[in-house]
């Protein structure tokens, strides 16, 4: 593989109306202090969430986050083979991932086999844990131990590779995370407003006055700043020779179309983005949230300001960096970018075709 690395930036502006799409343990929204004022803020979990489900809803194989991958594994190899039953499929499951570090106990109140931290696991890898399994009975020496390590540190979904894994148990399970997701914050100054509700029985009008239920939403509505990047490389070694390409398209295309649900059904705030800028670069990835350190004022509109703003730091880091091998950009607002995309169809073929290029000249897939 090239020494030489490949890092894709996804800069994106996006209006988000009344709202409350990530919420703290108190339920209000989330907020970041930035250049002086509180901006909202939705956390890089959160959205790393909302690309997982979307993922999933695009029929994605999606690795799942379980204390009970010996009943996984179990499940899967009485499925295989009929003839084990379920006290046998357990015993030669926690052998099985025993061989790779992890350790086990039985749920005192359910009796089902648990990690004690979770782990995640893809759909492959519980399959092919499953055929070795079932082709072996010895999983106490070193080879067993290599070949389950092997299987777990190979075969990984997709968000598996993009987001990463920790196993404290087995760090030579640690995958390292090829995306980094920022955590959104507004372009400007927010001031949370409250929603007061309440709740009556309809089968007594006569008593209208005596409320059933009454409560408050805490929301907000602002003009995001999101960003994300991938480091192709990376990517490339945790997918271990996959299809690198299209791969780096289904997480953009999943990071610009995913919006995070917590009160979707209270507020129905889902939007699209208004600005997108996608930059290829060898050097280093660069967030460019600086732009928006001095909070937008404005008593109109945000947008159009905000795209001034992000556009003037991308011009400003060119001082700083090597010219990216890619820049395009896709939105309805006039832009100072020349390179514009027509549709997000037209945005991802420009994506693939330069990652398609740079990946050629550099044989990142070597």
């Amino acid at each position: 593989m090239s020494n030489t690395n490949l890092y894709l930036d996804l800069n994106i502006l996006q209006k988000v109306p009344s709202s409350n799409i990530n919420q703290d343990s108190t339920g209000a929204a989330k907020t970041a202090f930035y250049g002086g004022v509180t901006r909202a803020r939705v956390s890089a979990q959160n959205w790393q969430k909302a690309v997982y489900d979307f993922f999933k809803a695009e029929n994605a194989a999606v690795a799942i986050k379980t204390k009970e991958v010996a009943e996984l594994l179990a499940y899967k190899l009485t499925a295989l083979d009929g003839s084990l039953d379920a006290n046998s499929a357990i015993d030669k499951s926690i052998a099985t991932l025993g061989a790779a570090g992890l350790k086990f106990k039985r749920d005192q109140s359910t009796g089902r086999v648990l990690t004690d931290t979770y782990l995640i696991i893809s759909p492959d890898q519980i399959e092919k844990l499953a055929q070795y399994a079932l082709t072996h009975d010895n999983f106490t020496d070193r080879n067993a131990k290599n070949d389950v390590t092997r299987i777990l540190q190979t075969n990984n979904s997709l968000d598996l590779a993009l987001f990463g894994r920790i196993v404290a148990d087995n760090p030579r399970l640690n995958v390292s995370a090829a995306a980094q997701v920022a955590h959104a914050i507004s372009t400007h100054e927010i001031k949370s407003e409250y929603d007061y509700f309440t709740a009556f029985d309809d089968s007594h009008p006569d008593k209208a006055t005596d409320v059933d239920m009454l409560g408050a939403v805490e929301y907000d509505s602002a003009i995001l700043y999101r960003y994300a990047n991938v480091s192709v490389n990376t990517l490339a070694n945790n997918l271990n020779g996959g299809d690198i390409v299209k791969s780096v398209a289904e997480f953009v295309k999943a990071f610009i179309l995913s919006m995070p649900t917590s009160t979707h059904m209270t507020f129905a705030n889902k939007t699209l983005p208004n600005y997108i800028m996608i930059t290829l670069r060898e050097d280093t990835p660069i967030n460019l949230a600086s732009a928006f350190e001095e909070p937008i004022i404005s008593k109109k509109e945000c947008i159009s300001k905000s795209i001034t703003r992000l556009e003037d730091e991308y011009m400003a880091t060119k001082r700083f960096v090597e010219e990216p091998l890619m820049n395009v950009i896709l939105t309805n607002h006039p832009s100072r970018i020349n390179n514009q995309a027509s549709n997000l169809s037209d945005l991802l073929k420009q994506v693939t075709d330069a990652l398609t290029k740079a990946m050629q000249s550099e044989d990142v897939n070597d």
